[in-house]
């Protein structure tokens, strides 16, 4: 397990330089984008607006997950968690 565990540490740690962008991709990305990856950043407007909805959406969704994890709505008895909760203790208890 822990040569596993550090065969996997490494590729991790070697495959980070081919990450980051190269210098030609550097240049042709906008101000505050270079270095992240290799391509053309956005070309307009839009390509910012859909970017900025879509970390919306997972921020949105990170948010909801957490909150239903930490402290989940459990008020209701018809909830299909306690159908299969209680069954077992009845199968239990026999």
């Amino acid at each position: 397990m822990k040569t596993k565990l550090t065969a996997l540490t490494m590729v991790l740690l070697l495959s980070q330089g081919s990450v980051f962008a190269c210098e030609v991709c550097k240049k042709n990305q906008p101000k505050g984008l270079e270095n992240i990856t290799h391509g053309v950043g956005p070309q307009g407007n839009i390509d910012y607006a859909i970017t900025w909805v879509a970390i919306g959406i997972v921020a949105v969704t990170l948010y909801l997950s957490i909150k239903y994890l930490v402290k989940p709505n459990d008020g209701s008895r018809n909830e299909i968690k306690h159908l299969i909760v209680d069954e077992g203790k009845r199968n239990c208890a026999n």
